[in-house]
């Protein structure tokens, strides 16, 4: 799979670093060429000097083949802007943004965009995000026995009632993130293409619970 980076900061490096070191093919855009003096020397991707949101760089980065799209710079309008491009003028399904004014993220998850504020920007969330078969951990409880999360849900699941998604995995579903709204479910509620689900379960169970999620359920005989 290929993933395009915008911004080599300490965040952009280490994920570009992580998924270049994973065997994937990997593309960083920032408009310093010192920034890549982050990234080691093994490095096996593309170095791509300029804006993260201007058409030419981001296709000189592979844009068109991207499975995912990050924007870790350090400007909030940058990200979601680069963002935006990326979904809406080339069609990539796996975006997310880094933010640093927490107050803006309810704003741009309403445009179909994730975001990672900056109290919680680590590159281990980013990378949730990105990577198939990701969960990212949106609140955990006190006693860490049960959280919710976004876990990542294979296209075989669509068209799934929510009622049948719980008794099967064993989990409440919350929300569903549907485009720029959010909807609570009924058991009725269907799953629809590009829905992001949002779940409490038990802690303990949630790599089992997104295992079960990344595959297509067995159909009965």
């Amino acid at each position: 799979m290929h993933f395009v980076i915008m911004g080599c900061g300490r965040v952009g490096a280490t994920m570009a670093t992580q998924l270049d070191r994973k065997g994937h093919s990997v593309a960083v855009i920032d408009q310093s060429s010192e920034a890549f003096r982050r990234l080691p020397a093994e490095f096996q991707g593309r170095k791509v000097k300029g804006l993260g949101f201007d058409r030419d760089a981001l296709e000189q980065a592979g844009i068109d083949e991207a499975y995912a799209f990050a924007a870790v710079s350090n400007g909030d309008n940058s990200n979601i802007v680069a963002a935006r491009v990326a979904r809406e003028t080339f069609g990539v399904e796996h975006v997310v943004a880094r933010i640093y004014d927490a107050r803006r993220a309810d704003v741009y998850e309403r445009l179909g965009i994730p975001t990672v504020a900056t109290v919680r920007q680590t590159a281990d969330q980013m990378m949730r995000r990105l990577l198939p078969g990701g969960t990212a951990r949106e609140v955990e409880d006190p006693s860490g026995t049960v959280t919710l999360a976004q876990p990542d849900v294979c296209e075989d699941w669509v068209g799934t009632a929510v009622g049948v998604l719980e008794e099967r995995l064993g989990l409440r579903v919350a929300w569903i993130s549907r485009g720029s709204a959010a909807v609570v479910p009924t058991s009725q509620t269907l799953l629809q293409e590009h829905d992001r689900i949002h779940v409490a379960a038990p802690t303990e169970r949630l790599s089992s619970i997104q295992r079960a999620l990344s595959r297509p359920w067995p159909q009965e005989a």
